[in-house]
């Protein structure tokens, strides 16, 4: 199931992006979570803009026929968090994330490629 995982935490990936999100980064976590497989963390620079990342990337999911199975509460106008099984998806303003430096505790993860488009198939 890892792969087909994969592709959905690349799209979502892609559509926090396509918001203007920043410093977009998907981590694979497999071998030092116990609960996900991937961990997507995003920088956003204000509350509106939070929204309507969080809002795209919800819908992307819907989209995708796996939406959001939870969404941290009580919510934050600085980190928001979407639970998609095993994918984590984290929202963060630009001190929030340099606060709590996710990255810092996934050390050992690698980075997953998101911003390459599939090669097709000639």
């Amino acid at each position: 199931m890892a792969r087909p995982f994969k592709s959905f935490a690349v799209a979502l990936a892609r559509a926090a992006s396509d918001k203007k999100a920043e410093n977009v980064i998907l981590l694979d976590v497999r071998r030092q979570s116990p609960v996900s497989e991937f961990l997507l963390i995003a920088t956003v620079t204000s509350p509106p803009h939070l929204e309507a990342v969080e809002d795209a990337v919800r819908q992307a999911g819907k989209d995708l026929d796996r939406p959001a199975l939870r969404r941290a509460k009580p919510e934050s106008r600085q980190w928001r968090v979407l639970d998609f099984g095993s994918l984590m998806v984290h929202f963060m303003t630009e001190e929030a994330r340099h606060f709590y430096a996710l990255e810092k505790l996934y050390h050992q993860a690698h980075a997953v490629d998101w911003e390459t488009k599939p090669r097709r198939k000639s």
